[in-house]
């Protein structure tokens, strides 16, 4: 950031407080005349003394609900709001018209910024800062000549970085791949997409639809996954919630998708509002119940994440913070969580629901799950594979354990004693080790010396053959 920094006001310091409250009873909004005029001469002095001729919109915000007379409107410097987005690249005419408008309270509300060397951001009641990359001391000059006060700040106080926590994920090849997956599963069919701060355009996704959709939006727009719109306006409109507000989107005859915030007390209205409606949908707006699919913001052509808004933090933002945190190989500590009927065993990895599939629990042959694990049990694993797409976490208890049939491959050829556990066409497996788990081995009917066994007969065989990477063995009766 710029080093020199000046808070510019029509408010005298001698009118301050030891603390830096100001004391006296100005009027806290713009005059729209000399004073108004002298703070836009202020800024454009500054930036003609650092060469800047160009700024760069940080953060725009909307404030669509201030009429015209309180300062102007979006509309008549950026039509459709086309341009006025994080990130994009403004005259400093136009910078100043965006100037003028924050002062009066307008519509639109942004930090217009010029890399290191220049930036301008407004404050509440008139206060005005400016960062330098030099003293500017004709700048400041002429300020006091207007009748201005230019004072030297430590810092602007919206230089501050968001204290959103984790980490903003981009919306890369990765995020797009999740999209595709979950809208092809019909658990997504909704794209928020905040092209500002208070203001966002709603997207209905298809299979067929995301790439164009993609295609289309503001450059680092934040992004918000959903659930598909239901076809039950009724039925979505009768589960308002009684002690909260939600966020109400709608889809109208025409498709167009629009939104407003709504309570059930509201219900009367809102239901004359949205009379006629394809679909709509009530998404949660408090913290604690918002649970978007996926959020990300978007990167800038070159992959790089440089918006400085975040969206907001929801358990989908820690899951994938979690997930690229970790990598295939990695052991990992956690608690098991439940042993589902189709026997796949879920594990509680810091806060992310892994699993463990019943393969991939024990080299040794077993019932079920709960021969080795059970809820409540604390284990140690290592992460066999991690899919950001489908959100999923494979773990494997056995990788950290020692694969008996490797120290069988070092004992082909010897005689070994052993009982019949189950026969089959072309054979009988054959439990070579005194524990319920034992390795069995295939002795094939060909290598039976011409004897017929049934389960439970005790044999004496030789170990013929290890094949590691199917991890099976065949034994024989055969004289060595």
């Amino acid at each position: 950031m710029p080093a020199f920094v000046h808070r510019v006001t029509k408010y005298d310091p001698a009118n301050r407080d030891e603390r830096g409250h100001y004391l006296a009873d100005d009027d806290t909004d713009s005059d729209r005349g000399p004073i108004e005029a002298a703070y836009l001469q202020a800024a454009a002095a500054f930036a003609v003394e650092c060469g800047v001729d160009r700024l760069t919109i940080g953060r725009p915000e909307a404030a669509f609900f201030a009429s015209p007379e309180d300062g102007g409107r979006l509309e008549d410097l950026f039509p459709g709001l086309h341009g006025f987005h994080d990130g994009a690249e403004v005259s400093l005419e136009t910078a100043l018209e965006l100037v003028r408008m924050m002062l009066r309270g307008g519509e639109g509300w942004c930090l217009l910024e010029a890399g290191d060397r220049f930036f301008v951001h407004i404050g509440w009641d008139q206060y005005m800062y400016i960062g330098t990359d030099r003293p500017c001391e004709r700048a400041a000059a002429r300020v006091r000549r207007l009748g201005l006060f230019p004072e030297p700040i430590p810092e602007s106080p919206y230089s501050e970085e968001s204290d959103e926590p984790g980490e903003q994920r981009p919306a890369d090849e990765e995020f797009w791949a999740r999209v595709h997956w979950l809208v092809a599963e019909g658990r997504a069919g909704l794209l928020e997409e905040g092209y500002v701060q208070n203001a966002s355009r709603w997207h209905r996704l298809t299979p067929e639809t995301i790439d164009a959709v993609r295609a289309g939006l503001t450059p680092r727009a934040m992004l918000t996954l959903w659930p598909p719109l239901s076809a039950d306006v009724a039925a979505v409109l009768a589960a308002l919630p009684e002690d909260s507000s939600v966020e109400f989107v709608w889809e109208d005859p025409t498709g167009t998708i629009s939104s407003v915030d709504a309570e059930a007390d509201d219900l009367e209205e809102l239901t004359a509002l949205v009379a006629g409606a394809r679909a709509a949908a009530a998404l949660p707006t408090l913290v604690d119940e918002y649970r978007p699919l996926a959020s990300a913001v978007r990167p800038d052509e070159d992959g790089v994440l440089r918006a400085r808004w975040r969206t907001t933090w929801s358990p989908c933002d820690q899951a994938w913070a979690f997930l690229k945190s970790v990598r295939p190989g990695q052991v990992v500590t956690g608690t098991v969580t439940e042993i589902a009927d189709f026997h796949v065993t879920f594990v509680d990895v810091d806060g992310f629901t892994a699993m463990i599939n019943v393969p991939e629990l024990s080299w040794r042959p077993l019932d079920h799950p709960s021969d080795v694990v059970s809820a409540g049990q604390e284990i140690t694993a290592e992460v066999l594979d991690v899919d950001l797409t489908r959100e999923r976490l494979s773990l494997s208890l056995k990788a950290l354990q020692e694969n008996p049939m490797a120290q069988l491959a070092d004992r082909v050829g010897e005689l070994v004693d052993g009982v019949v556990t189950k026969a089959v066409p072309f054979g009988v497996f054959v439990r070579i080790e005194d524990r319920p788990d034992g390795l069995q081995g295939l002795l094939p009917a060909a290598e039976s010396a011409g004897e017929a066994h049934r389960v439970g007969d005790r044999l004496t065989v030789r170990i013929r053959e290890v094949d590691l990477p199917r991890q099976r063995f065949s034994l024989s009766r055969r004289r060595g």
